[in-house]
């Protein structure tokens, strides 16, 4: 452009106060001038917008399709100051913007569109304006339209209620509220954040909410890089950490944990993700915690996670017992599952066997199954190390039946041995107290008895039975005086045993010397 060109001059500066001040400094300047705006809103569109409405006499035709354009394009190059008493192109504009609540659905998006593809400050409170108008248009169709599975976390959506074209009825009634995910999904994972941080604040179903982000992060999957794809599963992390937790099911939260696996996402979003799962552990089911450990470790199933995960809900804290009982239950379980595993190093499996306090479980039996099973398949380890698991069993909390295989159970230290049984004589004790007998020790059936003692010498080795399982105590006296009677016979020959074990393991201590080992030791004990 030539510096000679006053009626390019006159026109365009007295519209903008930036091309004012550039043409003023260089007035007397001779020769050619460029002007070169590298990174004008919009580029070439945007400014061919501007010098059309200067060339115009400051009139413009100005729709949903050029008004972000339009307003970004005002901004940047100063066009503020009225010329002629006529409204410059930034306060037309802005006019414009306030009729944005008349906008038909179509013009907000092609609105919203325009103001994604411009990518400048100034375009963010546009951007508001027309995310906030898109959230109202959602919150008057969802009441429109109410649906009874947004207040659920599962698919009960799809039942019954009167009549045999009910379902029918409310799978419409659901998709009246989804209608629009279809027509989002051109929004960058920026203002998707946005977008739902306004739905949030205007209450609308958290349901919903997160159905939206799940099938947004779905669609946008399938053409997106690593990089596109990490910024996408952090943005719907950081969007659910921020709803209602109820409304989202742990089902929801493993899925977003697997899609995240392969993944480099930051830390900060996989630690959000991890307390809400774990806020959430008493309603997972073993199939959920069979993670396959991250590249580099060498046991099979990440035990690291689960201990995080446990960390995050015994933090929770809300000192309700179910929960608690039920998580305590799932541990079990997933220790059983995992104890096979020749590489888990012991203090991992430790750290799991502990994790629970002890007054979430009401029996120990699982655990001491998987303690015998991980020591069945870790033959290697050490005295010292076997010594450590088996600290982790309550003795009191242990079943007869557990009580007499860990006697029996040449895999565990030997004093564990004796300290079951001994267990189970003070519980036996414990509960002759609390019940009142009915009759002498004189009349207990050890008279009868003496057939069952005579056949049992003709096997290899005594079995002492600590008393049936799951014996029902009747109302009735004789069967009452029966049961109890019983129960102090089989405490005298508990008492026997405890004895001849003390006898055994002191005689065992002073000949380590001659290399006698319990193993060995134990025919003796039991004939």
């Amino acid at each position: 452009m030539s510096a000679s060109d006053s009626m390019f001059l006159t026109v365009i500066t007295q519209y903008s106060n930036k091309f004012a001040r550039l043409f003023g400094k260089s007035s007397g300047a001779t020769g050619k001038l460029k002007v070169i705006f590298h990174d004008f809103p919009g580029g070439a569109e945007g400014f061919e917008l501007m010098l059309k409405f200067s060339y115009n006499n400051g009139t413009a035709d100005i729709s949903p399709s050029n008004l972000f354009l339009a307003c970004c394009a005002a901004e940047y190059m100063e066009m503020k100051e009225p010329v002629a008493d006529v409204s410059n192109l930034l306060e037309q504009t802005e006019k414009s913007l306030q009729e944005i609540s008349y906008w038909t659905w179509s013009d907000l998006l092609i609105g919203l569109k325009q103001c994604q593809s411009l990518l400048v400050p100034d375009s963010s409170v546009m951007v508001e304006r027309c995310l906030d108008t898109i959230v109202g248009r959602l919150v008057l169709a969802s009441e429109a339209s109410p649906c009874p599975s947004t207040s659920s976390t599962d698919s009960s959506w799809v039942r019954y209620s009167c009549d045999s074209k009910s379902t029918e009825s409310v799978k419409t009634s659901f998709s009246r509220l989804t209608w629009w995910f279809e027509d989002l999904l051109f929004l960058s994972p920026l203002l998707v954040a946005m977008l739902v941080k306004l739905m949030l604040s205007r209450k609308m179903d958290h349901v919903v909410i997160s159905k939206f982000l799940l099938y947004y992060q779905k669609a946008k999957f399938s053409t997106a890089t690593t990089h596109e794809k990490c910024k996408i599963i952090e943005m719907v992390i950081d969007m659910h950490y921020d709803m209602d937790l109820s409304c989202v099911p742990c089902k929801t939260l493993f899925g977003i944990l697997r899609v995240t696996l392969g993944l480099n996402i930051s830390k900060c979003s996989r630690n959000k993700l991890e307390t809400m799962i774990g806020s959430q552990l008493d309603h997972a089911t073993l199939d959920n915690l069979l993670v396959p450990s991250p590249y580099g470790i060498s046991y099979l199933y990440d035990v690291n996670l689960i201990l995080r995960f446990l960390k995050a809900f015994l933090r929770r804290g809300n000192g309700l017992v179910t929960p608690i009982r039920k998580v305590a239950s799932l541990i079990d379980l997933y220790i059983a599952e995992i104890a096979p595993d020749p590489c888990l190093k012991t203090s991992k499996f430790l750290a799991l066997a502990t994790a629970i306090p002890d007054s979430a479980r009401d029996s120990y039996d699982e655990l001491y199954h998987a303690m015998d099973m991980y020591l069945e398949v870790h033959t290697q380890l050490s005295q010292e190390e076997r010594l450590k698991i088996c600290c982790g069993l309550n003795f009191e909390k242990l079943s007869p039946q557990a009580c007499l295989h860990l006697s029996q159970n040449k895999k565990f230290p030997s004093k564990f041995a004796v300290q079951a049984l001994i267990s189970q004589q003070s519980k036996l004790k414990n509960l002759l107290h609390m019940t009142p007998s009915t009759s002498s020790y004189n009349d207990s059936p050890c008279n009868s008895s003496g057939a069952a003692q005579k056949g049992k010498k003709n096997k290899t080795s005594e079995q002492v039975v600590l008393y049936s399982s799951n014996f029902d105590i009747s109302t009735d006296n004789e069967k009452l005086e029966a049961h109890l009677q019983g129960m102090q016979w089989r405490v005298m020959e508990l008492e026997k045993f405890c004895r001849k074990m003390q006898i055994q393991m002191a005689k065992i201590t002073k000949s380590k010397a001659s290399g006698h080992s319990y193993a060995k030791s134990l025919p003796k004990l039991c004939s």
